[in-house]
């Protein structure tokens, strides 16, 4: 089975990490949940609750650097989450001025083009 994500899907992964044991799922959750814990995304918990597993965090958070790695290729001053920001520069894709704005590398740009080929096969 492909583990290739819609923007739904991503949508659906990222309300889920965000909700709290008492909300209802949404219409977008309620779509996507079948195929989300058929790919070990989520998972359900007795009482019916959905909860992000390992894979599903890890699966947001590369989505999270990917933006991040485009936001600074087009924008010096784009904002980064702290925990994105710290990986993106341990895996040398970015780097960061003493003025705070960060610069993609040369290695950033490889990571990118790969990626924007990939998704196009």
């Amino acid at each position: 089975m492909d583990d290739r994500l819609t923007t739904d899907e991503y949508d659906a992964l990222t309300q889920i990490g965000k909700s709290s044991r008492g909300d209802r799922p949404s219409a977008c959750i309620a779509r996507n949940s079948k195929k989300l814990n058929g790919l070990k995304f989520i998972s359900h918990a007795k009482d019916g609750h959905l909860a992000l597993t390992e894979k599903g965090q890890q699966t947001l958070f590369l989505r999270q650097c990917i933006e991040g790695l485009r936001a600074v290729s087009t924008d010096s001053l784009a904002n980064l989450a702290a925990d994105v920001a710290l990986f993106l520069g341990k895996k040398g894709h970015i780097t960061r001025a003493d003025d705070g704005t960060y610069a993609i590398t040369q290695r950033g740009q490889e990571s990118l083009t790969d990626i924007d080929t990939s998704a196009k096969s």
